[in-house]
């Protein structure tokens, strides 16, 4: 049994050290009527080359762009298929990395500490932001996070959420704050442009804790934040921006020149994998005022006593370190090993990099907008500035024509369907870096 680390004569020894015959004895508390009484419905046991085999034979039935049954993909909504440079791989497989756990003792982890300090320092460039968190478990609960947040500075017991946040974002914000003694309240959007209007943010009231926009949103519109941040800042409130498509601080102005209080969001976009939706690397940046309720905790910069500079633990927040009702979130660890992708990502890249990868994104995705909008029965749904993403009219169910596209091996885009049953004829599209003009063509033929 190579994986059983005890073998049959060390549990004989210790079933005699308990006084148990065997191993059933130790579960004779348990009703008979609860007991399994027949052998497990499974399949005999395979060596370790026919387990490999069976799940390379099932690995082969996907179809990706990397298999013979290449698929060209459209789909984004949070997951963007982003070119990765090798270097990466290579680099988090060094064993200093990739076995490494939490720096409790700067003295021997200023590598771990150093590469963590150097996320923190290239996100708060990014958002424009004076602080960063060393990462949290993805853009979601980082939401929900900014949420909590907002409602301890505030003492205030609303929120209110743009209707154009991303659902599933939304969905797990209502999970944290179910019993937390916060209410909910949607901003409703623009029908023209998808996005919000300052007025929707104005008559909202006084007890607000924190406006929660995304931009781009969930539509791929890119929202006023300047606007939406003056008039949440009249009512009171703390303007969180969630960026759910990290790359598009690459190109758009960053929320903190904008007038953000707390920016979140997502870094898959920075070199981490699609993984079939997850796991992903959450990002969160405050404001110096705000810095004491971050929550998870923050690596600084400092030097020793003989003048050399080092990186340690500066605030940790999280009820490991503190006592509990002192604790700013129960979120116990950073997302390390992903953190440390998005930071190998935007070192290699720099800020060139990072910028041409961003144009190429818009440049393409605006080319497909206009290829589409010129097909008969197919329209741009709204007429905000986008990104990479943009919404489709069709002139018959989204479903119906996903369908027809992925028998074309297509995979054309989100049916919005599946989240607002009323935009039963709209489809989200994506365009990234990876997505070549010939695929946009057959794109638009395939619609044709």
């Amino acid at each position: 049994m190579r994986y059983i680390p005890n073998s049959a004569e060390e549990r004989a020894a210790m079933l005699r050290e308990m006084g148990r015959q065997s191993v059933s004895d130790l579960f004779r508390g348990i009703p008979d009527k609860l007991k399994l009484k027949r052998s497990l419905n499974l399949p005999a046991a395979l060596s370790e080359t026919e387990t490999l085999d069976f799940f390379r034979n099932l690995a082969e039935r996907n179809t990706t762009r990397h298999t013979g049954g290449r698929m060209t993909s459209f789909l984004g909504a949070g997951a963007y298929d982003h070119f990765i440079p090798t270097i990466i791989d290579t680099l988090i497989s060094r064993s200093e990395f990739y076995t490494s756990y939490t720096p409790y003792q700067p003295e021997i982890s200023q590598g771990t500490l150093q590469a963590i300090f150097e996320f923190q320092t290239m996100i708060c460039e990014l958002t424009g932001m004076d602080v960063s968190n060393a990462s949290l478990y993805d853009g979601s609960t980082a939401t929900a996070e900014a949420v909590l947040m907002a409602e301890r500075v505030t003492n205030r017991p609303k929120v209110a959420l743009a209707g154009n946040l991303h659902p599933e974002y939304r969905q797990v914000v209502d999970t944290y704050v179910h019993n937390a003694g916060i209410t909910e309240q949607t901003i409703i959007t623009c029908a023209e442009t998808g996005t919000v209007l300052p007025e929707a943010i104005l008559n909202l009231g006084s007890d607000v804790a924190a406006v929660v926009v995304q931009s781009p949103n969930f539509f791929g519109g890119v929202e006023d934040l300047q606007k939406l941040a003056e008039a949440t800042h009249k009512i009171g409130a703390l303007f969180v921006v969630v960026v759910a498509e990290g790359l598009s601080l690459g190109l758009l102005q960053s929320p903190g020149k904008a007038g953000a209080d707390i920016v979140c969001g997502e870094a898959q976009s920075f070199g981490i994998p699609l993984s079939f939706g997850g796991s992903y690397c959450g990002f969160f940046a405050t404001t110096e005022k705000l810095m004491r309720q971050i929550p998870g905790r923050l690596v600084g910069q400092t030097t020793d006593t003989e003048g050399r500079s080092g990186f340690v633990l500066t605030l940790a927040t999280r009820e490991q370190h503190i006592r509990r009702e002192k604790a700013t979130s129960n979120i116990c660890t950073n997302q390390g090993l992903y953190a440390l992708m998005a930071t190998i990502y935007l070192s290699t890249m720099g800020r060139r990099g990072l910028r041409e990868v961003a144009e190429q994104n818009a440049q393409k995705a605006h080319y497909a907008a206009k290829r589409i909008a010129a097909v008969d029965g197919y329209q741009i749904r709204f007429s905000a500035p986008f990104f990479n993403e943009f919404v489709v009219s069709c002139p018959k169910p989204s479903e119906e024509i996903l369908a027809e596209l992925a028998d074309k091996k297509i995979i054309g885009g989100l049916s919005l369907s599946r989240f607002f049953p009323e935009m039963k004829n709209e489809i989200l599209v994506c365009v990234t870096e990876t997505t070549t003009k010939a695929e946009i063509d057959s794109l638009v033929e395939a619609l044709k």
